[in-house]
């Protein structure tokens, strides 16, 4: 079973605490911080099982980002869960619209992420 993660997130202190969390449940977890990185990452790396996607990052954010995964041969169908602030009903629909499989809203709630974790991995 594949359990390997992409953590995509311009803040250090998020991907610190998701990676501790995380790795407190034995996943294999990779970061980066811009989503030129990660959609390289993807492209060279087809084992992860699923992608943690800020949503508002600089340059290119997570709705482009997933736009760009999702026309992309070879990584249009890996599983991504959108990470945002935004917690508005049009905020979840937006997400899904660009492509995102699953939605969870900062503050994180550990116990939503891991389930929504569990579907991919």
């Amino acid at each position: 079973m594949n359990n390997k993660i992409l953590i995509v997130d311009d803040d250090p202190h998020n991907i610190f605490a998701l990676k501790l969390t995380l790795k407190a449940r034995k996943y294999e977890l990779e970061s980066c911080m811009m989503a030129e990185e990660a959609i390289q990452k993807l492209k060279e790396d087809k084992d992860f099982c699923v992608v943690l996607m800020d949503m508002m990052m600089p340059e290119i954010d997570g709705y482009e980002a997933i736009r760009i995964i999702r026309n992309t041969p070879g990584i249009s169908d890996t599983p991504i869960i959108a990470v945002t602030a935004q917690a508005m009903e049009e905020d979840r629909i937006k997400c899904l619209e660009a492509g995102a499989q699953d939605y969870i809203t900062k503050p994180i709630d550990v116990d939503l992420l891991i389930s929504a974790i569990e579907k991919h991995c």
